[in-house]
């Protein structure tokens, strides 16, 4: 399973495949709980990745966005719409890791 999942979630995937699946049925009822549509899940699992200042988390959801066709106009368009709410440092931190291309 590490082979999908890079670093630490790849190694405690492996580690632990029953909680990972456990984590992964989670994710999918929460996903399927309510009528918005796969983009936009994905852009508002980056912008909440962006509150929590979590680097990582915006690492993979800016790299999944991409891999799933949204336009790098509307991922960039994220890391704007957080300087009102969390200020102007945590927008331009959001706006390096989204560009950042290697995470």
């Amino acid at each position: 399973m590490s082979k999908t999942l890079p670093g630490a979630a790849g190694e405690l995937a492996e580690q632990h495949p029953d909680l990972w699946s456990a984590y992964a049925a989670l994710g999918k009822a929460c996903a399927e709980a309510g009528p918005l549509s796969d983009r936009e899940r994905r852009l508002v699992k980056l912008a909440l990745a962006v509150g929590a200042a979590s680097e990582g988390a915006v690492h993979s959801h800016s790299r999944r966005a991409r891999a799933e066709g949204i336009e790098e106009a509307a991922i960039h368009q994220v890391a704007l719409l957080a300087i009102g709410p969390l200020g102007l440092p945590r927008a331009v931190a959001a706006k390096t890791w989204i560009e950042d291309k290697k995470g």
